[in-house]
């Protein structure tokens, strides 16, 4: 799988893309998306063979950031995030593999907020940092040509970095969301008659549908150029949140503000594509609109 960001289910379709539909209902791996932040990257660079790390910049195109040595770190980061990959290429164990996880924070507390949520662990973390990993890349070649390979082992914690990976499952013991198989094929025929968008047009219908949720406002068909293609969105819409709420992990407690939640939300990948599962109206909307920590 390319290094692509993540979509939300219910963008997915507007091109006529309708993979979405088989991948909600067909066997997966199931992970807990956490809310960290920055993104750090470290393993062994097969360009190099050497140990590093950074941010997603170590898979650019162009502006490569990939950092073997804390000089390396201070010449192409700075503030924040540099101190932040110090202290992960201090402590994070020298894998042959690479990987992707989400900051989370240094040790000795019990309640974090990297970006959007605030964690709270049932007890004081004792080790240096805490890391969320959740990609394992590989390449023929450099990391700029990386794709996803496969699900994240998972990572016993050492004296010096507590990994966070809860575990995901669905209510009721079952393996996948084999239930929304009858809506899915519904979808399918109603996308009949549902005139679908060029990429570029279905940028700018994205904006407009996350201008709305930024301002909590009810997304209404008829707001749009094309109302039958929105209405349809919101049917997938609605397919995916039947997903989420059957959703459910082990994993510290989470809040916005003073509300618990579940988690930022999940991510399933199958033969049919990986994708985001998140409340968009909770989670997405406070993330447009509360104020970071930095």
């Amino acid at each position: 799988m390319k290094n692509t960001h993540l979509s939300h289910p219910e963008d997915s379709i507007l091109t006529g893309d309708l993979s979405v539909l088989d991948w909600f209902f067909n066997p997966g791996h199931l992970s807990v998306k956490m809310d960290g932040s920055p993104a750090v990257c470290w393993g062994t660079n097969p360009a190099t063979g050497k140990f590093c790390v950074g941010t997603k910049s170590v898979f650019n195109k162009v502006k490569i950031k990939i950092a073997h040595s804390h000089e390396e770190i201070d010449s192409l980061y700075t503030g924040e995030v540099a101190k932040i990959l110090h202290l992960c290429f201090d402590y994070l164990p020298h894998t042959e593999t690479f990987y992707q996880g989400d900051w989370i924070g240094e040790g000795g507390s019990t309640e974090y907020t990297p970006n959007t949520i605030t964690y709270q662990f049932p007890e004081v973390v004792e080790q240096n940092i805490i890391i969320a990993p959740h990609t394992k890349w590989s390449t023929d070649g450099e990391l700029k040509d990386a794709f996803v390979s496969g699900s994240t082992p998972f990572f016993n914690d050492t004296e010096t970095v507590k990994f966070v990976q809860p575990t995901a499952s669905i209510f009721a013991g079952a393996e996948y969301f084999a239930d929304l198989e009858e809506v899915c094929k519904f979808a399918k025929v109603m996308a009949l008659g549902v005139e679908f968008v060029e990429p570029k047009v279905a940028a700018q219908i994205i904006k407009q549908l996350n201008a709305c949720i930024r301002e909590g406002k009810e997304v209404n068909p008829e707001d749009f150029e094309n109302p039958i293609l929105i209405s349809f969105w919101k049917l997938v819409k609605s397919i995916k949140e039947d997903a989420l709420y059957l959703c459910r992990n082990d994993g510290p407690a989470a809040y916005i503000g003073y509300d618990r939640i579940d988690s930022e939300g999940y991510v399933m990948t199958n033969e049919f594509g990986m994708f985001k599962l998140v409340n968009r109206e909770v989670f997405s909307h406070a993330n447009f609109t509360m104020q970071k920590n930095w």
